[in-house]
């Protein structure tokens, strides 16, 4: 609707610049709002406050000016100037109704836009480590990243949708140690298994597969683990522990990671699946080294002479962009950093041809930006085509308490876990429901209760409820309208109205949420939808002897039913008949 009161205000200022009432350079980015009190009309704008500067005008005399060029609009009732300047419009009841016309033929399709325009976007999201099982903090950024993902779709982009797979570095050195040293306990050796080592019981099973599939081939003396100290909880220690696993094991060490690795990764897969995310790729750290796509990229800054030595380091000059210091590429032992693979995976996404790339990342990795960033101008890429989304950490609470949580430890509630006492709906909508830059305490005694308190309960009730309104109908549901019926003429109630108009923003609230890649504004809008939809129901009976008016609010029911699922579609939650 919004879009529709643009094009009428642009087109009556440019029939003010012709008729050479206004002289203007540029059109200011204006802004249409929708007033807080309904008294001052459906919607109001500041284009005229704006203006006046430039068109050497008084706000209220250029308002007027626009004003007398909207009066033959058949768009508007009313169109009346308020204060300094502003303009407030009521629109023609037959066009706020016509909504309703629009949901009915678009159907599943209603919300879609092609503010996209084809063009190509990758998402990627979730990227957790494959050294534990995935917990609620992950599901977080799951749900973020898919439902972001399907807004972009709906809105024209051509997603892709991908798993970073952090299958190298040290972190897999700490899961290979901790399978082996599991699988040495349970064969009777009595090593010592350091605190920073993973603890979980899902290392436990990792070794009793080991165990299986190379039976006692793996077994070393006690003696080749480093003894246990004071320090034993040092990472220094930790780092002398992986050297004499890999001395002790040789080849085979890296085939106890790549067992851990893959049966981690399979249960993270199940694990989504299950919470109705699936991704089109699943990208490879380790493949960055062994396609040479890691030592590319230094090359190309190295030529660009954004690489120096010193220390017998390689560092990459990020304060020439921003970067509060520069970062190390290369340690002085020759082993590339994590960074590094960084830069190669961020040039190798620009290089598929994503228009846009939008990495979803824990809030801790805020300082990680400027030096991304600054690694793609480097390499002379666009880095406006590279969007973050933060999300924040997300607490379980548990009877008013917190539930702590170590993955090292073992002590975290995973993601099946909530998924299996709460449900994938009440999951999905609770992790979205706040802006995903703001912390989230997932309350499980609310994300349970079935009552109105609940959100994602009182949304999938209000569709419920209209669901239950057509099979009270029976066959005045599906009867043709009474001659000469109107929808405009029949429904007179404010109610009706601000339903009508809020069914309207669905399209723009779509468009809006995949540009600013902020999945929340999806659900703030199935709250005020809900929320308009159950007032309007607890006052007014739908199924009156007036057949014209009882047909026209079976349509604008229906019409609400239509959008709260199409919008329940994109968070992939159920939209059910019955509760």
């Amino acid at each position: 609707m919004k879009a529709l009161l643009r094009t009428a205000i642009d087109g009556a200022i440019a029939r003010l610049r012709e008729a050479g009432a206004l002289e203007l350079e540029a059109l200011p980015d204006y802004q249409v709002e929708t007033p807080k009190h309904e008294a001052h009309g459906d919607f109001s704008t500041n284009v005229a406050m704006l203006l006046a500067k430039a068109a050497r005008q008084a706000p209220r005399a250029l308002a007027e000016r626009i004003v007398a060029e909207l009066a033959g609009a058949s768009l508007f009732s009313r169109c009346e100037i308020a204060g300094p300047g502003f303009i407030n419009f009521t629109l023609a009841q037959d066009v706020v109704f016509d909504v309703l016309r629009q949901v009915r033929e678009a159907g599943d399709a209603y919300g879609r836009n092609d503010s996209g325009g084809g063009r190509r976007v990758q998402v990627e999201f979730v990227s957790a480590n494959p050294t534990g099982p995935l917990h609620i903090g992950h599901g977080r950024g799951a749900a973020v990243g898919s439902v972001l993902a399907n807004l972009l779709a709906a809105s024209g982009w051509r997603v892709e949708r991908e798993y970073y797979v952090n299958d190298a570095g040290r972190q897999m050195d700490i899961l290979g140690l901790s399978v082996w040293l599991r699988y040495l306990q349970q064969h009777g050796r009595d090593v010592p298994f350091p605190a920073q080592a993973y603890r979980g019981a899902y290392v436990e099973d990792i070794a009793r597969e080991l165990a299986a599939r190379e039976g006692e081939g793996l077994l070393r003396p006690a003696s080749s683990v480093p003894p246990a100290s004071a320090s034993s909880d040092d990472e220094r220690h930790l780092d002398d522990c992986i050297a004499a696993a890999r001395a002790a094991l040789g080849e085979a060490f890296d085939a106890v990671r790549s067992l851990a690795n893959d049966a981690i990764l399979d249960e993270i897969k199940r694990d989504l699946e299950a919470f109705g995310v699936a991704f089109d790729c699943w990208y490879s750290e380790a493949s960055l080294a062994r396609n040479g796509a890691i030592d590319v990229a230094l090359e190309e800054l190295t030529a660009a002479g954004r690489i120096y030595e010193q220390g017998g380091a390689r560092w990459f000059r990020s304060t020439d962009y921003g970067d509060e210091k520069d970062r190390v590429v290369v340690r002085e032992n020759g082993i590339k950093t994590y960074f590094a693979s960084d830069i190669a995976y961020h040039r190798e996404k620009f290089v598929r041809g994503f228009d846009r790339v939008v990495n979803i990342w824990g809030a801790d990795h805020h300082g990680y930006i400027p030096r991304v960033r600054a690694a793609l101008k480097a390499l002379g890429l666009d880095d406006t085509r590279l969007d973050v989304v933060l999300v924040q950490f997300a607490a379980l609470v548990r009877g008013g308490e917190k539930v702590a949580m170590s993955t090292r430890a073992g002590e975290f509630v995973t993601l099946k876990q909530l998924v299996d006492e709460v449900g994938v709906d009440a999951a999905r909508y609770f992790y979205v429901m706040r802006r995903s830059d703001q912390h989230l305490e997932f309350d499980l005694d609310l994300a349970t209760a079935e009552s109105n308190d609940n959100p994602v309960y009182y949304v999938q009730y209000a569709h419920a409820r209209v669901c239950s309104v057509f099979r009270q109908a029976g066959e005045r549901a599906s009867a043709p309208p009474p001659a000469g019926a109107s929808l405009a003429g029949a429904l007179t109630e404010p109610q009706e109205r601000r339903l009508a108009l809020t069914l309207s923003r669905f399209a723009e609230v779509v468009a809006s949420a995949a540009d600013a890649a902020e999945p929340h504004q999806l659900t703030n809008y199935l709250r005020d939808l809900a929320t308009e939809f159950h007032g309007y129901y607890n006052a007014h009976k739908v199924l009156v002897d007036d057949a014209a008016v009882c047909w026209a609010r079976l349509a604008l029911i229906d019409a609400v039913r239509q959008v709260i699922a199409n919008a329940l579609a994109l968070l992939a939650i159920r939209a059910p008949a019955e509760m």
